[in-house]
């Protein structure tokens, strides 16, 4: 008889939806994305739902569950594993080769991930809940960083001056920089390279930014 997938003694709000974010990311999907396959309201599993206008945990109904189960093509066992290895600790985000950042389809307009060509990558320790990898490859970046570094984004952490930053344009350009200056009209990104001139971006230039939290070598 097969094995079944131990359930946590106790389940709790935060373990259920990071397994139904990691039920999402499992079929190349952002958390919305899986809603819309799901024949659900694209915001039914985002972040600002999760939680009432007067501070109440919100939790997934079954019927809702069992669409994004069905959707995904995942079982119920599925599900319950994905639920422990949030309650045991086990953190991984989406990797994605940076080459491959400015195509289409692999963000939504939050820059969260979405979409198909995503990897996984394990971390040693945990990460925002909507945070991405991103393969580093050739010198464009050095000495900040070189080939075959993989840099970790949050795009759901908010953005200071002198942070590193992951920028992509409305155009498709993914650029990476440090931020030295955020008005209500323009971006200033400083190069990560020593011999580039910083850089100024109109704000309606701008998809999305997410900080840069470390890098693994």
């Amino acid at each position: 008889m097969a094995k079944q997938p131990k359930m946590p003694r106790m389940l709790t709000h935060g373990q259920v939806w990071a397994a139904l974010d990691r039920l999402a990311e499992r079929a190349g999907l952002s958390p919305s994305g899986l809603a819309r396959r799901s024949g659900l309201d694209p915001t039914t599993f985002n972040r600002s739902k999760r939680i009432t206008p007067d501070g109440r945990e919100r939790w997934p109904s079954t019927e809702s569950l069992a669409k994004a189960l069905a959707a995904s093509g995942s079982s119920i066992d599925t599900f319950v594993q994905l639920i422990g290895d949030s309650a045991r600790g086990r953190h991984s985000v989406p990797l994605l080769a940076f080459a491959q950042a400015a195509g289409a389809g692999h963000f939504d307009e939050y820059g969260y991930p979405a979409g198909k060509g995503w990897d996984q990558v394990s971390l040693s320790t945990a990460a925002e809940e909507h945070a991405f990898a991103l393969e580093i490859s050739g010198d464009a970046l050095k000495p900040a960083y070189r080939d075959g570094d993989v840099i970790v984004v949050s795009p759901g952490t908010p953005v200071r001056r002198g942070d590193r930053v992951v920028v992509k344009t409305t155009g498709g350009e993914v650029i990476v920089g440090e931020l030295q200056r955020r008005t209500t009209k323009a971006l200033e990104l400083a190069s990560l390279h020593p011999d580039e001139a910083e850089q100024t971006l109109s704000t309606d230039d701008v998809a999305w930014i997410a900080r840069v939290m470390w890098v693994r070598q």
